[in-house]
């Protein structure tokens, strides 16, 4: 079954408000085994709205359709499935009467105007809005060759649209797709690129390959998400482990985590494990690792704080750090170990973490700058160092990611290089969330 998510309202179409309903609803259906082919994002305009219901009736099997069903001038939903569907709207009497309830219960006049909600094409179901006034919409719109596509239609508002997918769609649903469902599992890697990420595995992403493996790049993360299908999430899973497995054999400690998990989420863990503490200084990245460790619920024990350096001056003034080295060039490895040190022994911490300043950012270089990590702990200081290139967008958060990499792969007593020469083993697997 395929299926298309229609999104209505000006407020996206403008850029005013961020479409998750149609997130949240696709993820909602794969998990059904229903694949979703479109995404469709329109105005609150009759004859806009009524082209696209026409146009993917004739192209999917199901439309999940969100907005449009309130009671002012311009939520045109109901109108447009009406007219798509070639039937006048009639009165739903039982939805009127929830309506009229509803607003008694809130002790309000019920304005006429929100009679138009309980207005439903002719044929169609109401689906029940237990805590809103917009019954939602079941329905069948023809085609041209004969057949029909089912629609849902459900209000925006995305508590009241959830509320409705689980007490009434997604058992409709279930039973409409043959019982057949998907379920996704995602690993996260860092440490090479994404193109020498693919070859580390030989034929796993390959089309038409079950399960299927989808590679993808956010921050310098990669995340491969391995998808199966099955009679029942026991199945899937049955399906989706020896592909795990094989990743792991294959990249070792690039793989640092599993569904949500970040690299703060993965070193936090590691300093839990071994009952180690940590303290940071930052430069480059400007206290965007200590902003990640704060809000990492495994690190809470562990992570002592920080420091931020905005200058040499400011340098000069952090306790610990020796005189003259404000003198040195920021991006500099001479930075990078004085600060490492610096914050390990102000905040009495097994390990110190540092990034230095970036080099200046010139768009015109062929060739690019460095940028140094420090990592102390009670047998001294490291230093490691990755280039400085690409965009500048990008630089701050991949940066402070490697700094928390060099920590992860230390915690795991592995030596750490800066460039590729990270070479995958089989280590220790990350813990899986249960």
């Amino acid at each position: 079954m395929l299926a298309e998510v229609i999104s209505i309202g000006d407020e996206l179409t403008s850029g005013q408000r961020l479409d998750t309903n149609s997130q949240w609803l696709s993820e909602r259906l794969g998990e059904l085994g229903i694949r979703v082919l479109y995404h469709t994002t329109v105005a609150d305009e009759l004859a806009a709205n009524v082209g696209v219901f026409r146009q993917a009736a004739e192209r999917v099997d199901l439309i999940l359709a969100t907005g449009g069903l309130g009671p002012t001038a311009d939520d045109l939903t109901r109108d447009a499935l009406a007219q798509a569907a070639g039937v006048p709207l009639m009165l739903d009497e039982p939805s009127l009467a929830h309506i009229k309830a509803l607003f008694a219960r809130r002790e309000r006049p019920m304005p006429e105007r929100n009679v138009v909600q309980a207005m439903l094409p002719d044929g169609s179901r109401a689906i029940p809005n237990p805590h809103g006034s917009a019954p939602g919409i079941d329905m069948v719109l023809p085609r041209a060759d004969g057949g029909g596509c089912r629609v849902f239609s459900l209000p925006g508002v995305p508590a009241e649209m959830r509320e409705m997918w689980s007490g009434t769609v997604e058992g409709e649903l279930a039973n409409l797709s043959g019982g057949r469902i998907i379920r996704h599992f995602r690993l996260k890697c860092f440490g090479v690129g994404e193109s020498d990420l693919e070859a580390m595995l030989p034929d796993l992403i390959r089309r038409g390959r079950t399960p299927s493996v989808g590679i993808t790049v956010s921050g310098a993360t990669i995340t491969l998400r391995i998808t199966a299908e099955g009679a029942s999430a026991d199945a899937c899973q049955a399906a989706i482990g020896p592909t795990i497995e094989t990743i792991h054999g294959c990249l070792g400690t690039l793989v640092f985590g599993e569904e949500d998990d970040e690299l703060e989420h993965a070193a936090a863990r590691l300093l839990q494990e071994r009952g180690a503490t940590l303290a940071t200084a930052e430069w480059g990245t400007g206290g965007l690792i200590a902003r990640w460790l704060t809000e990492a619920p495994q690190a809470a024990a562990h992570y002592r704080g920080g420091f931020v350096a905005t200058s040499a001056e400011s340098l000069a003034r952090l306790p610990g750090v020796p005189a003259g080295v404000g003198e040195q060039p920021p991006a500099s490895a001479e930075v990078a170990a004085a600060l490492a040190a610096a914050c390990r022994d102000t905040f009495h911490a097994d390990y110190g973490l540092s990034v230095s300043a970036f080099p200046p950012f010139d768009p015109q270089a062929t060739t690019p700058g460095t940028v140094y990590f420090g990592l102390a702990d009670k047998r001294g200081v490291s230093v490691k160092s990755t280039p400085y290139w690409g965009h500048p967008d990008i630089l701050k958060t991949r940066c402070a990611k490697h700094a928390l990499n060099v920590l992860r792969l230390a915690l795991f007593g592995r030596r750490v290089s800066g460039d590729k020469k990270n070479l995958p083993q089989r280590t220790q697997r990350p813990r899986r969330k249960r």
